[in-house]
């Protein structure tokens, strides 16, 4: 190995071998030394460290570049970012059926729905249209009928004219686009967030003006790389937690 030396890694065959790596490299460069060389090994040589391909290594490298962590230069090689530092977002590998059974089980009623201008928050996400179909839910505790979240989707207008409000007080959004729709769904990214309640969530939650709510944001992607649908949900901060278990290697 040449200057910087990354961790060791035993690698889990149930995960994807590029995100393994990504995060081991990550967590390497972030706990680095203050004297430790910022130029990191060749792809080969960190292929042949991790025992993966070197499409796999490069894999890696590209989700830690868009993450602002590393620099790649045609013939002088990767550098370690001397900026980098802790609070980049994390992704966490997972499965559409594991979203579908999370977002299940509440009844939900239907607040509103119809077309609107797509929200300047949302431009990026939907460049090609000016106009989105937006649907506003409320979710209750099953057995107290409390209110636990509410959701704001924003679809784009070709699939939004194919949902139907029954499904949407049946069914989560996720699922009714994959299964009733047929849309397919390539990823979701989501964010989580800690943010004060507004008065609109306030009033909807039934909790006190800004008070402590989870806010999620859920951006479902299909396969050919067009944003469908970006979910933003307010979860009541006092009825929600977000866990993550994870499998050891030897499993």
């Amino acid at each position: 190995m040449t200057a910087f030396a990354p961790d060791s890694l035993v690698l889990n065959r149930k995960l994807p071998l590029w995100y393994q790596v990504s995060q081991s490299l990550r967590a390497s460069i972030l706990g680095r030394t203050p004297d430790a060389s910022l130029r990191l090994p060749t792809e080969e040589q960190l292929a042949a460290h991790y025992g993966v391909s070197v499409l796999t290594m490069r894999q890696a490298l590209k989700e830690l570049e868009s993450e602002g962590l590393i620099s790649r230069h045609r013939r002088r090689g990767t550098f370690i970012e001397p900026g980098a530092r802790r609070g980049a977002p994390r992704r966490l590998i997972g499965s559409i059926d594991a979203i579908v059974a999370q977002q299940s089980g509440e009844p939900t009623t239907l607040l509103s729905h119809g077309p609107v201008a797509v929200p300047g928050d949302l431009a990026e996400h939907f460049p090609d249209v000016d106009r989105v179909m937006t649907y506003r839910r409320l979710r209750r505790d099953a057995d107290t009928g409390e209110p636990t979240n509410w959701a704001e989707n924003a679809v784009r207008p070709e699939i939004g004219d194919r949902l139907k409000a029954d499904d949407l007080e049946r069914w989560p959004m996720t699922k009714v686009l994959r299964d009733v729709v047929g849309v397919r769904i390539s990823r979701i990214t989501d964010t989580i967030e800690a943010r004060l309640a507004d008065p609109e969530t306030a009033g909807l939650l039934g909790v006190p003006l800004c008070s402590p709510i989870l806010h999620y944001t859920g951006v479902t992607y299909d396969v050919e790389g067009r944003v469908v649908d970006v979910a933003r949900i307010r979860y009541r901060g006092d009825r929600f937690s977000f866990s993550v278990t994870v499998e050891s290697p030897t499993q």
